[in-house]
């Protein structure tokens, strides 16, 4: 996905290719894809960081009485749309910055910058591969998304059985297209769900490349008169959709920071360290990996994502697994976040849980052997084994008491953030579901 192209370059390049529409692109603080379209004539002034808007108009950004904001496009990041025929059209991503010049501290592009300049300092940079799920419903007479799938397929089925594979297929073509290096595409557990991984990047790259992703895989489902949805729990009774984050630290000469082949499971005093870090704050960060109140459908028991935070290098049922492959592939595998989460808050409040356990040498706790699944409380209680917040009520609680991972989203974000999920919390708090209505109309 990373292209070094300087401004010029990218001016001659929409000259030559008679790009008609530019599409400047930031993330809100809930994880939505913002977009300023400009023209072609309005380039060169895009490129000069020349380009506002009203901030305001932003759910999350500023007040009203401070809401000019400039956006700087990452050169790096321009890409042509291989899905439009009529009007030819390319996107940059871009950094919100605000008027007077400065980095604005509600961008969550900026938030994780900040927090990679850190371990920058530190010595390291991130390396993110991610698992990104998704669902593929039909839509109905109307366009709407049903909860009707066009298969009954299972974990890595083919065609026939598999009917979503020519979606995936035109989805897998077009990320290329778009410069993405796959990895794997198959179909998932449940019904109608699908999962494409791409090659691990450093983690800015990462969080871009999750948007964009989303983006293409929505599009190339709709014109294939389907819907594809992020959420992490469509259906009751079936699996969710996850997105297990693979990460891992390098040194700045390039070496894996979490590779030590002279010890027991060859994993350096900085990966355990790492590893301390996040089962620490693991409860405060769930709330930035897991945003939603569907977030917690998917984390309960018996379909195959996390509950307990533990760690292990030999089964999937805790919350970070070490996968096998050693040397320059190792890494630890993070499974609870979903595809709902802000990719940039969600992989700084990794990073950041992972630096305060490697500043302030976090031991972690002994690996699990057994399915964490089938522990009982006595056992998890003698393990001292926690369990993750179990709605996101909780997980914002916890989050309120976590200075650490506050720090790395910074003050405006964690408290819009928060207020937003407090209110979406609410409003579901209050409302009456069809649940409900089958238990209780008839009874009382």
């Amino acid at each position: 996905m990373n292209s070094n192209y300087s401004k010029e370059e990218i001016l001659k390049k929409a000259r030559e290719l008679e790009l008609e529409f530019i599409h400047l692109q930031f993330t809100d603080i809930l994880g939505v894809m913002k977009n300023v379209s400009i023209t072609i004539e309005q380039l060169e002034k895009a490129l000069n960081n020349e380009i506002m808007f009203d901030g305001s108009s932003i759910d999350g950004f500023v007040r009203i009485e401070e809401s000019d904001m400039y956006l700087r496009p990452d050169l790096s990041t321009f890409v042509v749309f291989p899905w439009t025929h009529h009007a030819k059209e390319a996107r940059i991503i871009c950094d919100v910055y605000k008027a007077d010049g400065t980095p604005f501290d509600g961008c969550p592009r900026n938030t994780l910058k900040k927090v990679l300049k850190e371990a920058h300092d530190m010595g390291y940079i991130m390396n993110v591969g991610p698992e990104c799920e998704f669902f593929l419903f039909h839509t109905d007479e109307r366009g709407e998304p049903s909860l009707e799938t066009h298969d009954n397929a299972g974990y890595f089925d083919l065609a026939p059985i598999d009917l979503g594979g020519n979606a995936r297929k035109d989805m897998t073509i077009t990320l290329k297209q778009m410069g993405f290096e796959i990895e794997a595409s198959h179909h998932e557990v449940a019904p109608g769900q699908h999962e494409i991984d791409f090659k691990y990047e450093d983690a800015l790259r990462t969080a871009d490349n999750i948007m964009t992703f989303k983006m293409a895989v929505r599009i190339i489902a709709q014109r294939h008169g389907l819907h594809a949805t992020f959420m992490p729990k469509p259906k009751f009774g079936i699996n969710g959709s996850g997105m297990h984050i693979n990460l891992s630290l390098a040194t700045l000469d390039g070496k894996n920071a979490f590779y030590d082949e002279n010890d027991p499971m060859q994993l350096s005093k900085t990966a355990y360290y790492y590893l301390g870090g996040i089962i620490k704050h693991a409860r405060g960060f769930a709330a930035l990996t897991n945003p939603t109140v569907n977030s917690y459908k998917r984390l309960v028991p018996g379909y195959e994502a996390p509950v307990l935070i533990a760690w292990s290098a030999s089964n999937r049922s805790p919350l970070v697994r070490i996968p096998a492959k050693r040397g320059n592939s190792t890494r630890i595998e993070i499974r609870n976040p979903d595809p709902s989460a802000n990719p940039y808050l969600a992989l700084a409040a990794i990073l950041k849980a992972g630096l305060d356990g490697i500043k302030n040498k976090i031991d972690p706790p002994a690996p699990v052997t057994s399915n964490v699944y089938h522990m009982d409380e006595v056992e998890r209680k003698e393990k001292e084994i926690k369990s993750l917040p179990a709605n996101l009520y909780e997980a914002i609680c916890e989050l309120s008491k976590d200075e650490v991972i506050k720090e790395a989203i910074g003050d405006h974000i964690y408290e819009k953030f928060s207020n937003a999920a407090m209110y979406e919390w609410n409003e579901y708090s209050k409302y009456v579901s069809q649940w409900e209505l089958e238990r209780y109309l008839r009874k009382f």
